[in-house]
């Protein structure tokens, strides 16, 4: 049945109405588990809290798995989902620029927009950053264009790229789950003795 643009279920004028409506219940979620404080988000590098490992891991495997299951039952036809196109280079280097600003500023852009809802000036001033950056570059986009499209492998998954069915992908992410969860259960558990130690020291 899905996806149901590509298949003309429905007209491509409801993409902005789906996307406000994914965006809000996304944003309300974010909130919920705690994404619009900067302390929650960076005790992930600092090893008192990893509840947006966990929040963002247990989405990605209901999102995986339950792709799978519709598939399966003849729901949804993944050969129509669109895949983004990799570009390694921009992607390691974005990737690398991203998280440093996560670990400097505490926030991603979805999270600095989250805490911009409920009124929190760091929020504010990261989301006007992100702004400028975004400005940067698209303004000196040329100068780095070949750069940015290079090593370009296309709309490719991880099966794709290993060989290997989505199942057994899945299967895979599911164990890594599985063992992130309890790993990082153990650290927060020693990082926050430690810490209460060291208060009463």
């Amino acid at each position: 049945m899905g996806p149901l643009i590509p298949q003309g279920i429905i007209t491509g004028q409801w993409d902005f109405v789906i996307a406000l409506l994914i965006g809000a219940a996304f944003g309300f979620i974010l909130e919920a588990s705690g994404f619009s404080s900067s302390r929650n988000i960076v005790g992930v590098f600092y090893g008192y809290n990893f509840v947006v490992l966990r929040v963002f891991f247990t989405a990605m495997i209901v999102a995986m798995v339950g792709l799978l299951f519709f598939s399966y039952f003849g729901w949804i036809d993944l050969n129509l989902v669109f895949v983004l196109p990799t570009y390694v280079n921009a992607m390691l280097l974005g990737g690398f620029i991203m998280g440093l600003g996560f670990v400097i500023g505490g926030f991603c852009p979805g999270t600095s927009y989250t805490a911009v809802a409920i009124g929190k000036i760091d929020g504010m001033v990261f989301t006007v950053g992100t702004f400028i950056g975004v400005l940067i570059f698209s303004e000196a986009f040329p100068l780095f264009e070949n750069f940015y499209t290079a090593n370009n492998l296309g709309g490719i998954t991880i099966g794709e790229m290993f060989s290997v069915t989505n199942e057994v992908v899945a299967f895979i992410f599911v164990l890594m789950a599985i063992v992130a969860f309890y790993v990082t259960w153990l650290i927060e558990k020693k990082v926050r003795k430690n810490m209460t130690e060291y208060k009463f020291e």
